[in-house]
């Protein structure tokens, strides 16, 4: 591997070692300023930071929330029984995603303006956009518009979530579909015929300076946040989705999904493995007895792909369980290697063909946008079989051998139920794009924990802001949303 992917994985795992931290750091305030780093030094931390961001505590917090996962002790069992708090994910807000990814993403861009790099200035702002996604999808309104300009406005306000999505003229708020926008048309002219600027090589992790492939995973972003907002806003949902299919510029192929690389030494591995194999923190997570009974139920040839099965037996607890815990720990059921690679390699999976093929069949039924649903479904189950390991052969066996999986019926909505289903089965090791589109759309349906306390017994839907930032910052609410509260694009 390249010395820039280890310098990257490096300052992942320097967010690793902030969970004990207790030290303020000004979220709006860079914490250094690299006057002199380069582009290609600056973009794969940037991007390792926030697939650091998504695999890590959050993504703990999403897969235990929509029973992927159970949580058997810390943190996780406080999650698994809906309890959380403005104590909570304080690493995540300050020193993963504003101190860290975006305000990586914000001097990329300075930094390569400087010599007129649109490679890199795209790239940056489409990531740009994906990082504030998940800070709106976790916490719902947040600094945006305000954010990352310390020295000038070290008190941002809030942007309202569907500002943030739609973007508001009148408050100066661009929507995150125009930030994506944005960063296409710069990458449009970084491969345009005269073209002086820097471009990236092997410093891109994702597909070493391939600025067509950037193109592709752009546009699928902007399906997937068209997704987001299909329920709330059907209308800028349909029209983000047409133009995305008239460009007929998208990830369509495993081989191009915006996948996040680490490194097989201790102190580089993927978060995920990191947690589940190596840390002290190694016996906080078993598999969900929930979602086994569930691939079970389905045959679904991802288990143990999917999960360890040590002694050829899937040890497991059933979410917000409060007994005796399995002994010995060595036969709990764990992430395996399609989910985190060998020995923690991962990927980091970000925008993938699987998400796409769901997202146009769901909305090619709610929606009525182009596609044939039952196509696009199959597509999705086949995309994901493939990226766990299944054979073709083996794919097609099993859609043939199990026509209740897939093949769809019933009304619209049953077979949006379906096809949400298998999406959700497909995002195992995706906690917060699960967790998502448990929130939109109420599926698949999730009994509640044993044990269910937080605010009134109810599954969490929102992130609770975090204290040190309610205490400095006057334009957060006090009191904050709890946990109950619907963010903006939620209906179910």
């Amino acid at each position: 591997m390249t010395t820039l992917f280890w310098k990257a994985c490096l300052v992942a795992t320097a967010f690793t070692g902030l969970t004990a931290c207790s030290n303020y750091l000004d979220v709006n305030v860079t914490p250094n300023n690299p006057t002199s780093v380069t582009p290609g030094v600056l973009l794969p931390s940037s991007v390792v930071g926030t697939a650091f961001a998504n695999a890590n505590e959050l993504n703990r917090f999403g897969e235990v929330v929509v029973q992927h996962l159970a949580g058997a002790a810390n943190n996780p069992a406080n999650y698994d029984v809906y309890q959380t708090n403005g104590a909570d994910f304080g690493n995540q807000w300050r020193f993963e995603l504003y101190g860290g990814a975006l305000i990586n993403y914000q001097k990329l861009i300075e930094t390569a303006n400087l010599t007129n790099s649109k490679a890199y200035t795209g790239i940056a702002k489409i990531m740009k956009a994906y990082t504030f996604s998940l800070a709106t999808d976790v916490w719902g309104d947040v600094p945006y518009s305000q954010a990352l300009q310390g020295d000038v406005i070290p008190q941002p306000r809030l942007d309202k979530q569907q500002d943030i999505y739609q973007g508001n003229t009148a408050s100066g708020i661009q929507s995150l579909f125009d930030l994506v926008r944005e960063g296409l048309a710069d990458l449009d002219a970084a491969t345009a015929t005269g073209y002086t600027g820097i471009k990236p090589g092997n410093d891109d992790l994702v597909y070493n300076g391939d600025l067509t492939k950037w193109k592709q995973a752009g546009n699928t972003m902007l399906l997937k946040f068209a997704a987001t907002v299909s329920l709330v806003n059907p209308q800028l949902a349909t029209s983000v989705i047409n133009e995305v299919l008239t460009k007929n510029q998208y990830i369509n192929s495993n081989t191009n999904d915006l996948n996040v690389p680490f490194g097989a030494s201790v102190g580089s591995q993927d978060p995920r493995y990191s947690y589940s194999f190596v840390t002290n923190f190694a016996t906080d997570l078993i598999l969900s007895t929930r979602f086994l009974n569930l691939l079970q139920a389905n045959n679904d040839p991802r288990l143990p792909l999917y999960f360890t099965s040590p002694g050829g037996k899937y040890t497991t607890i059933d979410n917000g369980f409060r007994g005796v815990l399995p002994s010995p720990t060595s036969t709990w059921s764990k992430y395996n290697t399609a989910i985190v690679g060998n020995t923690g390699v991962g990927p980091v999976r970000l925008i993938t063909n699987f998400q796409r093929a769901f997202i146009l069949a769901e909305a090619a039924l709610r929606l009525g946008t182009p596609g044939d649903p039952q196509a696009l479904y199959t597509e999705g189950i086949t995309a994901s079989m493939a990226l766990a390991g299944l054979t073709s052969a083996q794919i097609t066996a099993y859609l043939a051998a199990n026509p209740t999986v897939a093949t769809l019926t019933g009304t619209n909505e049953q077979k949006i139920a379906q096809i949400i289903t298998q999406k959700y089965i497909a995002l195992t090791g995706n906690g917060i794009e699960a967790w998502n589109d448990y929130r939109r759309t109420g599926y698949p349906t999730l009994q509640p924990s044993q044990n269910a306390a937080g605010i009134d017994g109810t599954r969490p839907v929102r992130a609770v802001y975090i204290n040190e930032e309610v205490q400095r910052n006057p334009n957060f609410p006090n009191p904050s949303p709890q946990s109950n509260t619907k963010v903006w694009w939620q209906t179910k």
